[in-house]
């Protein structure tokens, strides 16, 4: 009978203890406050767990700094929060907040490559974002295994870093970031691509220079595949291509002029002075590009001039051209200057 009254004793006590370690649960389990505005919250790598409690706490996202702690140590989930930014709000539990910290659902960051910037370019986009030092890009930029370990067989990564829109957390590895770029790449370059490559004697280097020296000439998708096609009749009849983007890349600085004596700067980009194509791209074409330099307009012109409003005229003769220069260059000019 004694036992029995002490099994009941127990239960009992069980049940009060449980019962108020549940109402313990359920008060400092509740959220701070009622509903958003989210705000971004950084947790930098090495960052511990206690300090990450007051954080919150600081944060006024999280009430009680010890009930967090002892949530997350119980759990065992003390030291598995993993670093980044954190789209929070004073609505959530703590043990909401703990399971977003512990499965790295961490806030991206959108960042856009503009069609036809170079990797200098590209990098001080992301260094302006927060996401990736400079000098770390471009070390990656030349680094033979890295480049190689991508799949590029190029001196340098200048032209397979695919414009588009990516999304990145705060503290990704440069590494992935531009393994990221050059994977989009060759997802974009498919195989019918590479097989008109082939099929025109061309390596993608070669396609990838063009492309990009097609993509800084013209901003207009119908001009693309008509510039393109009279760099390739320059091309096959060994005339020098002749193209100021080329000369701007081979610059040390550029103002946004370029001037007479620009186009005489020794450089193997400075197609004014070396016949062909550059050694190598300058800048990353979008795919519109590298299919203009793939399926060029059949034409007769080996001359384009600027038009001033963004379109270019065309011209197969050099007396064609001349009169298109003077009409759209030199007469604006006169005017300008009277």
């Amino acid at each position: 009978m004694r036992l029995f009254k002490r099994v009941i004793l127990v239960g009992v006590l069980t049940g009060i203890v449980g019962l108020l370690g549940l109402l313990v649960f359920l008060e400092f389990n509740r959220p701070l406050g009622s509903a958003p505005p989210p705000q971004i919250v950084d947790i930098p790598p090495g960052t511990g767990f206690t300090q990450v409690a007051h954080l919150l706490h600081e944060k006024r996202l999280l009430g009680q700094e010890w009930f967090f702690q002892l949530l997350g140590r119980v759990q065992q989930l003390d030291r598995k929060i993993i670093p980044g930014e954190y789209e929070l709000h004073a609505g959530m539990r703590p043990t909401e907040l703990l399971a977003k910290l512990v499965e790295g659902d961490v806030y991206q960051h959108s960042v856009t490559i503009p069609e036809g910037y170079n990797v200098v370019q590209i990098a001080d986009i992301l260094e302006q974002k927060g996401l990736a030092d400079k000098d770390a890009i471009l070390r990656l930029n030349r680094d033979s295994a890295f480049i190689a370990s991508v799949d590029i067989k190029a001196p340098s990564l200048e032209g397979y870093l695919f414009p588009d829109t990516y999304r990145f957390p705060r503290y990704t590895p440069p590494e992935f970031i531009v393994r990221t770029f050059v994977s989009r790449f060759h997802e974009m370059v498919t195989p019918e691509l590479l097989a008109q490559a082939k099929s025109m004697g061309m390596t993608l280097q070669e396609v990838l220079t063009l492309a990009s020296v097609v993509e800084k000439e013209t901003g207009l998708a119908s001009e693309r595949p008509l510039v393109s096609g009279v760099f390739h009749n320059r091309l096959r009849q060994n005339i020098p291509l002749q193209s100021d983007p080329t000369v701007i890349y081979a610059l040390e600085y550029f103002d946004g002029n370029i001037r007479k004596a620009d186009l005489s700067v020794n450089s193997p980009y400075n197609t004014y002075r070396v016949r062909g194509l550059p050694p190598g791209p300058i800048a990353n074409p979008g795919l519109a590009a590298i299919q203009a330099a793939l399926y060029p307009t059949p034409s007769d012109f080996v001359y384009f001039v600027s038009r001033n409003d963004g379109s270019h005229k065309f011209s197969a003769t050099l007396a064609e051209h001349n009169k298109a220069v003077d009409r759209y260059q030199r007469r604006p000019r006169s005017k300008q200057s009277s």
